[in-house]
């Protein structure tokens, strides 16, 4: 999808869960971004996993954001967003290698903003559940959308 086709703010849909799309992380890939990024035992190795309190080889909370990001570059539910103003993420399960992952979100809030009105201000709730259901990543976030039509700013 262009960027031109990404939804405006106008087009959003409150309250509607949306699936953007799945990634299956490898070891390899985990270990990779480990290596480069976050380089903790538990993301490097097996063994040091096991013996950690993540119980295994796990994608660091760095890793689990940026596969949601990957997600949702591929993504037909792209927004015309701006800028991020702010989130909250939580990283209440370890991501696995070779465990298909699945991006969700869910639009909750929208509204015009006041210092910049070419812009609304949309908040969402994102939720990345691994093949058994389990959230791996939950964020809340607000951000800037284009209007359309609108001049100013």
């Amino acid at each position: 999808m262009s960027e031109s086709e990404a939804a405006c703010f106008e087009d959003i849909e409150l309250g509607r869960e949306v699936e953007i799309g799945r990634h299956t992380p490898t070891r390899d890939e985990i270990v990779d971004f480990a290596r480069q990024w976050d380089p903790q035992p538990f993301h490097l190795d097996e063994a040091a996993g096991r013996a950690s309190p993540m119980g295994g080889l796990s994608a660091s909370s760095c890793h689990t954001y940026s596969i949601s990001s990957l997600i949702y570059s591929r993504s037909d539910e792209k927004l015309r967003t701006v800028a991020m103003l702010g989130l909250e993420m939580r990283f209440p399960n370890a991501v696995r290698p070779d465990e298909e992952l699945t991006l969700v979100r869910k639009l909750l809030d929208k509204r015009v903003s006041s210092s910049r009105p070419r812009y609304g201000v949309v908040s969402s709730e994102t939720v990345m559940r691994n093949e058994r259901g389990e959230d791996v990543m939950v964020m809340t976030s607000s951000y800037l959308v284009e209007r359309r039509d609108v001049e100013g700013g």
